[in-house]
């Protein structure tokens, strides 16, 4: 049995690294200064979460404690080490693919587990799953003037859709909710990353 509360912390903790260092890396590969590097690693590391808390009513985490920016530093201060290494364009290593992936998979799941522990129905919960996954990232590149991955990356917001599926089946089935949060978040990484070694894609009209 997994305790519920270490369970979210852990998986918050992991997006918000992994996301904060996937907005740094878009923002040195749009040829932002370091001011706007830090803008929109903050802003993917903290966007999803607030869209979360919004959608079920309560007031941000990111503005009740210090430990959430903490951690979006800490992936920020890693993705600018990992910049003055990078000669090659930042948006096709394994480091902003992977980072982006473990974020995708750890938000879905925090996403899921309050929807979950709001009442939410199958839907709500898939919604504030897929929203607190891609919602940081969205907003990041509506900041650089381009369409949202979410709307123009095949396989991307589907995995987080799976994701806040498999929660509500686990929850359903009396899993407890720290092995809920992980199954939710293992089923995403997954699939995430399957989608970038194979190259799957949604039908296309």
């Amino acid at each position: 049995m997994v305790d519920a509360g270490i369970a979210f912390a852990a998986m918050n903790a992991v997006g918000l690294v992994a996301f904060a260092a996937a907005g740094a890396l878009k923002g040195r590969a749009a040829g932002l200064d370091l001011f706007g590097i830090v803008v929109l690693g903050f802003l993917t590391a903290l966007g999803g979460g607030t869209i979360r808390d919004l959608l079920v009513g309560r007031v941000p985490t990111s503005l009740q404690s210090n430990v959430e920016v903490l951690f979006a530093a800490f992936g920020i201060v890693l993705a600018v080490i990992v910049s003055i290494r990078l000669r090659d364009d930042p948006r096709e290593t394994p480091a902003l693919l992977l980072s982006d992936a473990v974020g995708l998979a750890a938000f879905a799941a925090t996403g899921a587990a309050v929807g979950i522990e709001t009442g939410l129905t199958l839907f709500g919960i898939v919604v504030v799953a897929t929203l607190t996954g891609v919602g940081g990232g969205s907003l990041s590149d509506l900041l650089l003037v381009r369409v949202p991955a979410v709307l123009r990356e095949d396989f991307y917001a589907t995995p987080a859709v799976v994701g806040g599926i498999v929660a509500w089946v686990a929850a359903r089935a009396g899993v407890d909710g720290g092995t809920t949060t992980l199954l939710a978040a293992g089923a995403v990484l997954t699939l995430r990353l399957g989608a970038l070694r194979y190259d799957w894609r949604l039908p296309t009209l």
